[in-house]
């Protein structure tokens, strides 16, 4: 004679799992998932890319306080910064804090502020990403007129915004071991929303 199936019996499941042993199976599967989750995000986090927030007004108009972007760990770590391209450093006297900044000169160039220009090997550039208008002046490590040669494997940066920034006119040339990245996207304000794009200067 078979035996009928109770409807109220806890023994469900082909294998007999009561509904408590399933619901525990599938509450551990969903911790296991998150901290598989958790592990990749952490990954992303300190290897990958970074979202940070921009404080200040140093790199005014092209970025504002208050904005939000996404760093690029990776582009810095396999490739040499370029000329022109936006990174995300660490403050040289505050290493708790971090700064946005433009490169303007690479290892082994020769930097100079004069009459409000930015000569770069003797050549004058021309800051397309740069108000009209535009003048830089020297600082206590740049003084106006003086020439700078960026020692190998360090980097000459600004702020865009020339009269509100510090920045290597003030404490001079940074190594690549303050570089936490480049920046790579733009997500807030919405409006904003876009690909940071390396604008290289022009002599």
């Amino acid at each position: 004679m078979d035996n009928n199936l109770n409807p109220y019996s806890l023994e469900f499941d082909p294998e007999g799992q009561s509904l408590g042993d399933r619901i525990k199976n599938n509450l551990v599967e969903l911790i296991e998932f998150i901290a598989i989750i958790g592990a990749i995000l952490v990954v992303v986090r300190f290897f990958v890319a970074e979202p940070h927030k921009v404080s200040g007004s140093s790199m005014v108009p092209n970025f504002h306080d208050g904005d939000y972007i996404i760093t690029n760990k990776v582009a810095t770590q396999i490739s040499q910064p370029q000329r022109g391209e936006v990174i995300i450093l660490k403050n040289p006297r505050n290493m708790d804090q971090v700064f946005i900044k433009r490169v303007i000169g690479l290892p082994g160039d020769r930097v100079m502020v004069s009459g409000g220009k930015v000569y770069i090997n003797g050549q004058p550039t021309a800051e397309l990403y740069l108000p009209k208008g535009t003048r830089t002046y020297g600082g206590a490590s740049l003084s106006e007129g003086e020439e700078l040669t960026v020692p190998q494997g360090r980097y000459f940066i600004m702020g865009d915004n020339r009269g509100g920034s510090s920045d290597s006119r003030e404490w001079g040339t940074i190594g690549k071991d303050l570089v936490v990245g480049q920046a790579w996207l733009r997500y807030w304000p919405p409006q904003q929303f876009t690909l940071i794009q390396v604008d290289k200067p022009s002599s």
